[in-house]
């Protein structure tokens, strides 16, 4: 990496007032695997301690940076940054031993200042760097919660949809479910219907594959007194599907959205201030909005905004920086309290 780039980052950052910590490289296996499921162990370096911890090194520096908040107690607001190395087992080409920056604000309450104070900064970076012309692509996954909840279909779909928007493989197969209920056996749902009568007839506390009797009916009773309905399926997931395409330059988005929010009479209004940036006119910028943005990818925490910088090097588009909000991953995923937070990582590599 060119020390003179990194140089002038580290200016901007202090400039804007973030303060640099340093982080432990090791930290335990559980956060991550919380966060990423088991199929992520894979690409861990980890191995146990004289305590019988399962500890690795550090694939993510951003869920080493949030612990280390979150442990400290601290409450009021706080903006860090910190560089070093993640590491992760490959099985291509990919390199082990990954560069990273990352910067944070933690305890962040004022979303629509802080996202923007992130984008500003990304900017900043961009432009010091010397890199020319650049694409800023936009998403907020918060769109895409406002829309499910609108739609008729049952409670636990919404949900369920909510939670693998970010799978894009399965939530297509969730997609062909809803839409025609072809996975629904009558001769299934005759035999569940038995069962379930039968349950009802036994001790309410009994355990089974480690559920009691009376959540197993109480689940069974949602679905009977929610059912899916086919036509409504598939009106939801034409509306689903129609949503996910939308793609237009950012300052169009607004418009873009309540045109089709008004087409399905969805009641849900988007106004410019939504978006973190208000200056379209930035020399060799091209700034784009998007739906899908960040699907398909390992940013399952992110609760709203998801953003990135692509440039071009050597003809080969790669992503210089990249982030978002993510209100939820301390207490969804890591268990731990609730911290407000956005941030993005710089791809260093992008200088070597």
């Amino acid at each position: 990496m060119k020390s003179q780039n990194y140089n002038k980052i580290i200016k901007t950052l202090k400039t804007k007032g973030f303060k640099k910590i340093e982080l432990d490289p090791v930290l335990e296996s559980k956060f991550i695997l919380q966060r990423s499921g088991e199929n992520f162990r894979k690409y861990l370096f980890s191995f146990y301690n004289s305590d019988a911890k399962e500890l690795t090194l550090i694939p993510d520096l951003s869920i080493s940076s949030i612990l280390r908040y979150a442990h400290s107690k601290n409450n009021s607001k706080e903006k860090v940054f910190y560089t070093g190395s993640a590491y992760r087992k490959s099985y291509n080409k990919n390199k082990v031993v990954i560069r990273q920056l990352g910067l944070e604000i933690f305890s962040s309450q004022n979303e629509n200042k802080d996202d923007k104070e992130i984008i500003d900064t990304s900017l900043k970076i961009l432009k010091n760097s010397g890199i020319r012309t650049a694409k800023v692509k936009i998403g907020n996954f918060k769109l895409f919660e406002l829309l499910i909840q609108k739609l008729s279909i049952p409670e636990r779909w919404k949900k369920r949809l909510i939670k693998f928007y970010w799978n894009s493989s399965y939530f297509s197969e969730l997609l062909k479910r809803l839409e025609g209920n072809l996975d629904i056996d009558p001769f299934i749902v005759a035999r569940d219907h038995k069962t379930y009568l039968n349950m009802k007839k036994e001790n309410k506390n009994k355990i089974i594959a480690g559920r009691s009797y009376n959540e197993i009916l109480g689940r069974y009773e949602k679905k009977i007194n929610d059912p899916r309905v086919t036509k409504t399926g598939k009106q939801s997931c034409k509306i689903i599907k129609e949503f996910l395409k939308i793609k237009c330059p950012l300052k169009n988005a607004p418009e873009k959205l309540n045109k089709f929010y008004k087409k399905y009479n969805l009641n849900i209004s988007v106004s410019k201030e939504f978006f973190p940036i208000n200056n379209f006119k930035q020399k060799n910028l091209k700034f784009e909005f998007s739906t899908s943005n960040g699907r398909g990818k390992e940013v399952e925490y992110y609760s709203s905004l998801i953003f990135s910088i692509d440039i071009k090097i050597k003809n080969k588009k790669k992503t210089f920086i990249s982030g978002g909000r993510y209100n939820d991953l301390t207490s969804k995923i890591l268990g731990l309290r609730k911290i407000p937070a956005v941030g993005c990582a710089i791809n260093l590599g992008v200088y070597e």
